[in-house]
């Protein structure tokens, strides 16, 4: 139980730390256009195509895109009526993203069409180009759209120019956005920064973390910039250890891979939510970034039980392997559980535990280290 002053306890349970983060999210194409040939897919293929790839897919996100990716917009939204029905049925994990076209176009008001007709198989709406015409206003209308659809439904609006940016407060005041995406490529675009793929994050360190400081406050999370290196070669499944990642890195990665692993950790360690990709060879490499490894959560767990032990945990210090640790820290371990569960990377043993050391902090410290969920 947790309690909050003058209040009744509250029962603490794994949905009250909010829903499963977006994580890696892989831009998807319904239609794509075949370089080799010089042509789109045809139904058939694109179907067949989802099939092979889309039904198995270990991203944590699938996002269709509608808008910018997307030059066969009205076939790509026949596609989808027809397969996401059989995509939801063989991959329940898998979050299902729709990217529609920005407020009030022609095109937009055929994706809500889509989204109206299709609202039970699907779960977040991106919002391209973010009030940008009509301000938060955007985000209401749609929210109210979609509550009369399906409520489960949520939105994940993306700034993709300055004026989105200084309005991110109000864009993330409803409840239908848990994250915002920062959408580099138009967002440079708009100020005229020539962003590089190698320094993105470098060039746009300033913007992100105004974005981040807007969205912590908002008890939100944010999504980092979309990848476009295309690399050669995938590193295996079985590699999950930083130490073992980074060898494959040396012995077979490429430079693409190795800038993108780059950036998936300086993303992980600024505490966004979520990463975009358009290469499916790079979704293991940055879950293994975003993911607390199995030994960190040890390490985590051990921590938060030596300060348990010695009645640590919510004032005094302990000494552990080498290191003066204190509550601040202790709060970091409990947030890297938490991290891993919102990532579905947690055993079920260890968010038990974690569910213990969070009953056993008072309501404003539990906010205060996971600003998500009803405890905000």
């Amino acid at each position: 139980m947790i309690q909050h002053m003058g209040e009744e306890p509250i029962a603490l349970d794994a949905s009250a730390l909010g829903d499963y983060w977006p994580g890696i999210q892989l831009y998807y194409p319904p239609v794509k256009y075949a370089p080799s040939l010089g042509i789109y897919e045809d139904m058939e293929q694109a179907a067949n195509r989802m099939v092979k790839h889309a039904h198995f897919t270990n991203a944590h996100t699938l996002i269709f895109d509608l808008e910018d990716g997307c030059r066969q917009k009205e076939m790509s939204r026949t596609l989808l009526r027809q397969e996401l029905p059989k995509l939801r049925k063989v991959n329940e994990r898998v979050t299902i993203a729709i990217r529609a076209n920005s407020f009030r176009t022609d095109e937009y008001e055929e994706d809500m069409k889509l989204v109206r007709d299709m609202g039970e198989f699907i779960d977040v709406v991106m919002l391209a180009k973010a009030g940008e015409s009509y301000g938060a206003a955007e985000v209401r209308d749609l929210s109210s759209f979609l509550l009369s659809i399906n409520p489960q439904i949520t939105i994940q609006p993306i700034i993709e120019h300055p004026k989105s940016l200084k309005i991110a407060p109000e864009l993330m005041q409803y409840d239908t956005v848990k994250h915002v995406v920062f959408g580099i490529h138009d967002f440079s675009k708009a100020l005229g920064i020539h962003i590089t793929p190698e320094h993105w994050i470098e060039e746009l360190f300033y913007f992100i973390n105004q974005l981040i400081f807007e969205a912590r406050i908002a008890g939100k999370g944010v999504i980092g910039g979309v990848e476009t290196l295309i690399g050669s070669n995938i590193m295996p499944d079985k590699f999950v250890e930083p130490h073992d990642v980074r060898r494959w890195l040396d012995l077979h990665g490429d430079n693409e891979s190795r800038v993108v692993y780059k950036h998936a950790c300086q993303e992980a360690a600024m505490g966004l939510t979520g990463k975009q990709v358009i290469h499916p060879g790079h979704i293991h490499l940055c879950k293994t970034a975003y993911t607390p490894s199995p030994t960190e959560i040890n390490q985590k767990v051990a921590i938060l039980k030596a300060a348990i032990e010695a009645d640590a945990l919510l004032g005094g210090a302990i000494k552990f392997e080498g290191e003066m640790l204190d509550p601040p820290m202790f709060g970091k371990a409990l947030q890297t559980l938490l991290r891993a569960h919102a990532l579905r990377a947690l055993k079920v043993s260890d968010m038990e535990f974690a569910l213990h050391v969070l009953q056993l902090m008072p309501a404003q410290v539990v906010r205060q280290n996971w600003p998500y969920g009803i405890l905000l």
